[in-house]
Order: C-alpha cells, then structure tokens, then sequence
C-alpha cells in the first residue's frame, strides 16, 4: 500500500534534500503532488516554489541537478526526504555546496565536516589535488610516485595501527588509524574507486 503524504492547506509538503554520499542536508524546499510525481516520473528533484508559485526542477538553469535515489516519509507523513545525488556539488543558489552552511553566530561551518561526512569529503578533496597536483601537496607528492609507493605508505601506517592495538593504546590507535584511513583513500582515488563502493558493499552485508 502507498504512504500516504500529509500535505498542508496549501497542497505543500516540506522536503529535505540528503546527499547520498556524504549523507549532509543539502537544502529543504517544498513540493506539491504533481511536483512529487515529476520527481518519481524522470528521477530527478522537482520542488514547488512558494515564491515563483510554480513547479521548478533543480539546477535547470544552473546545472545543479538533483539526482533522486530513493525518496523517504517520516513517520506522521507529513515530511519527505529526497536522498540525493548533487550533480555538481553546489545546491544553494549563493553557491555553498548546501545550504546549511552558517551556525547561529554567522559563523563559516562547511569546512567542519560533520564525523558521517568526512571519508566522503576527504575523497573529495583528495580528488582535487590529483587533478591539480599542487606544489607542495602531500598527496600529490605520494600520487607522483605511483601505486606502489601509496600502497607502501598504507601498510606502514596499518602496521604502526596493529602495533597500537596490540598495546592497547586507544590514543594512538585512534590517531594512527586516521593516517591509516587517509592513505587508505589516496590508494582508492588513484585506483578511480569511490569510497561509496565500499561503503554499499558494507551495507549489503546488512541482514
């Protein structure tokens, strides 16, 4: 049997848009039905604008589409999460990668991932500096000296890992476990694999 969707006296339903790799809300907007039903049609985010007064498909002019893999109800019905795909990284009209990105006092917070963000947006950044291979980078340093070398640095910081474990030394096993999961990433990005291929393939070992 289909959810039934709770929409308020204005034929609108508040969404949440949740990217489906880093799991960060991306923006909350409003849909009506038929905006909903565009969505499911073409498998992309239609929202309904209150100011526009009509139905408007993400980043049309902007190139900003929303790819839409699954959409989820809460539990009154009357909200809906589009989780997400963000096509170019950017889903707030000033140009921030979402919308959320000041905390009460004004201040700046996007570039303090929250813990569920950061393999993500550590592959992200590590990306960028593969592309541009800046001067004085360490991770273009290590990509410049090719597979082998990353993978050297991956077992050595997984070995300084175990001997951690071995001594019980939480401290340092948490530190040297961040090394380990850095270089970890390097090898991944090099290799053109997303850390969400693991991470769905972790996931569907849920029973």
């Amino acid at each position: 049997s289909e959810m039934e969707i709770k929409f308020n006296e204005k034929g609108l339903v508040p969404v949440i848009a949740q990217d489906y790799k880093t799991g960060e809300i991306r923006m909350l907007a409003y849909a009506n039905e038929e905006a909903i039903r565009k969505t499911l049609e073409t498998g992309y985010a239609h929202y309904y604008s209150r100011s526009r007064q009509k139905i408007w498909k993400k980043g049309e002019t902007s190139g900003e589409l929303q790819r839409v893999k699954e959409i989820r109800i809460d539990c009154d019905g009357d909200a809906i999460i589009y989780v997400i795909e963000q096509e170019k990284n950017r889903s707030c009209h000033t140009g921030e990668r979402n919308c959320f990105y000041r905390n009460l006092k004004g201040e700046y917070v996007l570039n303090k991932p929250l813990p569920f963000e950061v393999l993500a947006r550590l592959q992200e950044v590590i990306g960028e500096r593969l592309k541009t291979l800046p001067e004085g980078s360490y991770t273009a340093k290590l990509a410049k000296e090719g597979i082998e070398r990353i993978a050297q640095k991956f077992g050595e910081e997984s070995v300084e890992t175990l001997i951690a474990m071995v001594k019980k030394d939480k401290n340092q096993v948490v530190y040297e476990s961040a090394d380990m999961l850095y270089h970890w990433l390097l090898a991944l990005s090099y290799l053109g694999i997303d850390v969400v291929e693991v991470l769905e393939e972790l996931a569907k070992r849920f029973k």
